[in-house]
């Protein structure tokens, strides 16, 4: 038996600090290897890293709640392994990157979020895995393709409501249970406050070996609390300020009779090629943005500055941003080469890019490369916006809220379905004609979508 030392790993992200979350062991733990140590949060992601030898817990270095930078140490392990032949210290190599493996068996991984395994711990049991909470669907009424969708979101349907004419569970059921119990799921476990950033009373601090949820609540008569800016929230604010001050930004907006689009969202919602499927009229909004962006290619291009001088990057691919609120702060995952995708394809990966964000576990080369993004106000009930644009990008489109309001047709004042398309934009990299020939583009798609066919 040795003492190894663990050390904060980089997580392939080229960062360099972590916060510790969540410890998932205590000392005197038997741990195994792979078996989740902890839960660290970079300025991307929340990060499970497992261990990468077997041995019982020996001390922990560092309290929840604490930033600590890379190649610091944070646990010790008596490891078990037969061969290590002394104290050592596990987590980089000598290249900085995370080592893969261990000696007593392969598969260690330092990134992302680890492989199940079970630690023999005080603390509470882990939730169910997706499986367990399906095994119980048996009896329930739903067509092959709802199992699966019920399977991949991890919804047991014995708990959700039916709404099928006979009794049977259908999309829309699986979909909004889904999302009900993300949200719920968030507000009511222990773990929210350390996910989302705890708020801490100016007049009494926690020490940084208290962990987040433990904190003390404000006094009853404080009136100011301070948030700790870290994690997404520190990086949310550094690129924010380093686009707004270094891109000058130009906002363009039109409305838009987009009747026409929920008519093909509802049409859509009762094909059978898309039953398992989520649609709104993001997939629509989606569809438009590339095609508008194979038309005016700079609105997709990138500002760089070189050791040569500055140049302007086109791109010929499009990986789809979607600005997503999530309760650690605003995050932009995006789809990579969009524009290869059908529109079921599209769909899919909407869906699974929303529910990831909203779990908290979109990783970070989800959240790297992006060429153009979306934000979505409209679910929110607001109609128009002047959104900063996403560093490295060249443009960002906002999609306001879509509601029934007096449109004139044929010269005839009649209820449509109405919302406003907006952007911003890289002044530096495209010019007023071409942003808002870009934004028409969008409108038109919006107002009549068989152009996508062309």
């Amino acid at each position: 038996m040795s003492t190894q030392t663990f050390v904060l790993p980089d997580v392939g992200e080229g960062l360099t600090e972590a916060e510790i979350v969540q410890w998932r062991v205590a000392a005197g733990d038997t741990v195994g290897v792979n078996d989740v140590l902890v839960e660290i949060e970079t300025a991307k992601s929340l990060v499970e890293l497992p261990s990468p030898f077997a041995g019982t817990v020996g001390e922990l270095l560092v309290g929840e709640g604490t930033t600590v930078d890379v190649g610091a140490p944070i646990i010790t392990i008596e490891a078990t392994d037969a061969a290590s032949a002394g104290p050592s210290t596990i987590g980089q190599t000598e290249h900085g990157a995370p080592e893969a493996a261990a000696a007593e068996g392969e598969g260690a991984v330092l990134v992302g979020y680890g492989t199940g395994g079970s630690v023999a711990s005080r603390r509470k049991k882990p939730a169910p895995s997706p499986a367990e909470r399906v095994a119980s669907s048996v009896g329930v009424v739903a067509k092959p393709p709802i199992r699966k969708l019920a399977r991949d979101l991890g919804v047991d349907l014995s708990a959700v409501t039916p709404s099928g004419p006979a009794g049977e569970v259908t999309r829309d059921d699986v979909v909004k249970h889904a999302s009900q119990a993300s949200v719920f799921r968030n507000l009511e476990t222990p773990e929210w406050g350390a996910v989302r950033e705890e708020s801490i009373p100016v007049s009494a601090p926690a020490p940084a070996s208290v962990a987040p949820a433990q904190a003390a609540p404000p006094a009853a008569d404080s009136r100011e609390e301070t948030i700790a800016v870290k994690g997404v929230r520190k990086a949310t604010s550094s690129a924010m300020v380093q686009s707004a001050y270094s891109a000058p930004h130009v906002s363009v907006w039109t409305d838009v009779d987009a009747t026409r689009t929920m008519e093909l969202v509802k049409r859509l919602k009762a094909s059978p090629d898309f039953a398992d499927v989520r649609i709104s009229p993001l997939l629509i909004m989606a569809r438009a943005v590339i095609w508008a962006a194979r038309r005016t290619p700079m609105v997709n291009a990138a500002w760089v500055d070189g050791a040569d001088g500055a140049e302007i990057r086109v791109r010929r691919y499009v990986n789809l941003g979607i600005a997503a609120a999530t309760p650690r702060g605003l995050l932009v995952p995006n789809i990579k080469d969009a524009q290869d995708l059908s529109m079921r394809d599209l769909a899919r990966a909407l869906e699974k890019l929303t529910l990831t964000a909203r779990e908290g576990k979109t990783s970070p080369a989800d959240q790297h490369g992006g060429t153009i993004t979306i934000t979505n106000i409209g679910v929110f009930g607001m109609d128009a916006g002047t959104p900063i644009i996403n560093p490295g990008e060249a443009g960002i489109v906002a999609m306001g809220t879509i509601r029934q309001k007096p449109w004139v047709v044929d010269g005839e004042v009649r209820p449509r379905f109405v919302t406003t398309v907006s952007g911003s934009f890289d002044h530096r990299v495209i010019d007023g004609d071409g942003m808002s020939r870009f934004i028409a583009d969008v409108a038109s798609i919006l107002e009549e979508p068989a152009l996508l066919l062309d």
